[in-house]
């Protein structure tokens, strides 16, 4: 995966790999390491003029002042290829710096903006210092220090804040200006340094009017971010190709579940990462700060823990000189130096979300989708009309309940579509049917029922009449599904059922059940089951509540005894139901946002809580309240990229398996920051109507059960290590 989603994004990511892997080879990056190690001096890169040459300077910078005038996510794909091979030189800082100039009033423009487009200027930018400015006949001049400032021996162009008496205010100089003293680094393929001047009188044109400080550290966040991003993607990369051939205790350490764990954490990282830095180029304004401050938290924490990470993974030879790998724990931990500690800009988030401020992740539809939209607004029009279940019926009936279905059962809608008819649902205020584990069933009924099936049970299944459960988990076969047990025996015009069957939610109020079962014990586990549709009212099924932690009664266990089920309710062919219950389990629509899983456990409620509280929140609390928000956002922007992946027909990937992951976990991060938030306050039962206390209290036991049952976290990570980073799998048990 990469930053970039659409197809010409993947063309230049692969263009720029393929450029880099001729002309930046580990000897490159080595012999920038023994400069900056103490036998030589930073130089500007061999590669500089074919990157120029290449136009992959200037993407973001207006074809006026020769750029290719695209945006910060095209300079943000480039950082993230040339960063996975640790590319040494002033590529980081000169985007940063023409960005930043970009950002101002536009004195500057014509005059900077050509050169550090066509590589005949670098640039670097002080992100801090202590340089003064005094106006005197409308001249500024500045006296003062900054350090350190990445690229700075290398730069023909410096980017400087300087407080005066009118607040800080931002200049570009020429570096030849400036005493510029190199500083020892600690990353090894970029140098940086300290800048000096005194006295210096600074041409209005390169004063950079209307670039604040706020500004230059949003881009910082992105043009740095990308760079964290691509040294967070080769420690994956790298780490997981090695984790495949090296070989301890007699098989690969890959299939070991610590290493797999691991490396799928590691996975989850990055993408996050690259979400929050990929939407941070899209926003604007207020959602602009607060988009680039949570990747500010998240890209150079996650650059540094896969940095960390993989050397564990390497072992003894990570730890050694010679190898790559301390290269870029180096430049991670740089990036995030540079860029200020996590809990700084952590503080940003928690200010920003609790004066209001929040992203609503928007999708740019096509203009030519406009008629469409008109045609399903005013079907749905007349819909709006109905009441009850006459209403459910018109949309079930429409195929407007399950869109993407095939006709008659939903509309064979295209990603394009689904995204209307949601946003047009939304917009005439009208409630989808509640079908819970109905959801489930009608994808598999629509691809495997036969015709009696679907006449019989899909219209009152997608108009929320019918309530179904799933009959799947036993006592031995939870996450290993496989494993079940319940026999199925053939008689005289169907099948009779024996055995128990636990946690099936609404099986107390289920009217069917879809159950697998054991219809030929001599075949291997994956085989000889049979799906069936079972009458949950039928002579033989025994239904008792299981009382859940908070309490309630949602879960069941479920004894069948003899339970007779007819031929004409098998689903698909008979000892070929796990393919069946695999439809059930993977059938996902078009995503397009991230709940609470019902719970009413989110950000929003959270930040709700912190109105109520009356007080102000610690320092500690402000970081809890932030990392829950940006895991919150970071889940938001996974399920776009999942969403506009679909949209251009693309697989979702790695995205679609990070969010379904986090998104498990979240609502518990949100329920138990709020307790911890509520205090003594939190001593009372977990019950609704008890207040925050209570709500809260609930929430936080109700969301234990959603790493379980939405998939547990650890079957999740395998899942994730071998399909997502090729791992190889567990061993089969007795091989």
């Amino acid at each position: 995966m990469a930053i970039g989603l659409s197809e010409e994004h993947e063309a230049l990511r692969e263009s720029v790999a393929g450029w880099a892997e001729r002309n930046i080879p580990v000897e490159v990056v080595r012999s920038s390491v023994g400069d900056l190690n103490g036998s030589g001096a930073e130089e500007r890169p061999a590669f500089w003029s074919g990157l120029a040459d290449q136009g992959l300077l200037g993407l973001h910078i207006p074809e006026e002042h020769g750029g290719s005038g695209y945006g910060l996510l095209e300079a943000a794909v480039v950082i993230e290829a040339l960063s996975e091979r640790v590319a040494p030189g002033p590529l980081v800082p000169t985007v940063l710096a023409s960005a930043a100039i970009l950002a101002s009033s536009g004195k500057a423009h014509a005059k900077l903006l050509p050169g550090l487009a066509d590589g005949s200027l670098t640039g670097a930018v002080a992100l801090g210092g202590s340089l003064t400015g005094v106006r005197e006949g409308g001249v500024l001049t500045i006296s003062g220090a900054a350090e350190p400032v990445l690229g700075a021996a290398l730069a023909d162009v410096l980017v400087l804040p300087v407080s005066t008496d009118l607040g800080e205010e931002w200049v570009a100089i020429d570096a030849d200006q400036a005493t510029i003293t190199p500083v020892k680094p600690l990353d090894l393929t970029r140098g940086v340094a300290k800048v000096e001047v005194e006295g210096l009188a600074v041409p209005e044109e390169r004063v950079l009017d209307g670039l604040e400080g706020p500004d230059v550290l949003n881009l910082a966040a992105i043009v740095l971010g990308a760079d964290a991003i691509g040294v967070a993607a080769w420690c994956v990369a790298a780490a997981a190709d090695y984790a495949k051939v090296r070989v301890q205790f007699g098989r690969p350490i890959g299939q070991f579940q610590g290493i797999k764990h691991k490396l799928s954490r590691m996975l989850v990282a990055l993408e996050q990462a690259r979400a929050t830095v990929w939407d941070a180029t899209r926003a604007t304004g207020d959602e602009l700060a607060y988009a680039a401050a949570i990747a500010g938290v998240t890209a150079p924490d996650a650059a540094v823990q896969c940095a960390k990470d993989a050397i564990q993974i390497f072992g003894g030879i990570g730890y050694t000189f010679e190898h790559e790998a301390h290269l870029y724990y180096r430049r991670a931990l740089t990036i995030r130096a540079l860029l200020g500690s996590s809990a700084e800009w952590a503080e940003t988030v928690a200010s920003l979300a609790l004066d209001g401020v929040t992203r609503e992740m928007e999708i740019d539809l096509p203009a030519e989708s406009e008629s469409q939209r008109a045609s399903i607004r005013a079907e749905l029009a007349e819909i709006a009309a109905l009441e009850g279940a006459e209403q459910k019926r018109a949309l079930a009936g429409a195929g407007f309940v399950m869109s993407h279905l095939p006709r008659p059962w939903g509309r064979e809608a295209t990603p394009l579509e689904q995204v209307l008819i949601h946003q047009e649902i939304r917009a005439a205020k009208i409630k989808l049917p509640q079908m819970i584990i109905g959801a489930w069933v009608v994808p598999s009924l629509v691809s495997y029922g036969t015709p009696e099936q679907q006449e019989r049970f899909l219209p009152k299944t997608l108009s929320g009449e019918t309530i179904w459960c799933q009959l799947f988990s036993e006592p031995g076969a939870g996450s290993d599904l496989a494993s079940l047990q319940m026999k199925a025996e053939k008689v005289e015009g169907g099948w009779k059922l024996n055995g128990q069957k636990i946690w099936t939610s609404v099986a107390h109020v289920a009217e069917w059940g879809i159950c697998i079962a054991r219809s030929d014990s001599s075949k291997p586990k994956h085989d000889g089951i049979t799906y069936f549709l079972v009458d949950m009212k039928g002579p033989g099924v025994t239904v008792r509540p299981l009382t859940e932690m908070t309490g309630e009664n949602l879960f069941n266990e479920v004894f069948l005894d003899d339970v007779f089920v007819p031929d004409d309710l098998v689903v698909g062919n008979v000892d070929e139901g796990w393919k069946v219950a695999r439809n059930t389990l993977s059938n996902e629509r078009v995503s397009l946002s991230a709940g609470s899983g019902g719970t009413g456990a989110s950000v929003p409620d959270l930040v709700g809580l912190v109105g109520r509280l009356g007080r102000e929140l610690t320092p500690v609390e402000r970081r809890q309240l932030a990392d829950v928000v940006c895991e919150g956002h970071s889940i938001n922007a996974l399920s776009l990229r999942v969403t506009l992946k679909q949209l251009a027909g693309a697989e979702p990937g790695a995205d679609a398996s990070v969010r379904k992951l986090l998104s498990t976990s979240h609502a518990q991060h949100v329920s138990e920051t709020a307790v911890d938030l509520l205090g003594s306050g939190a001593v009372v039962a977990a019950d609704w109507k008890l207040g925050d206390g209570g709500y809260w209290n609930r929430a936080v036991l109700a969301t234990r059960a959603m790493t379980i049952y939405g998939g547990t976290t650890e079957v999740q990570l395998n899942i994730i290590g071998e399909r997502m980073l090729g791992l190889p799998r567990d061993p089969e048990p007795g091989k």
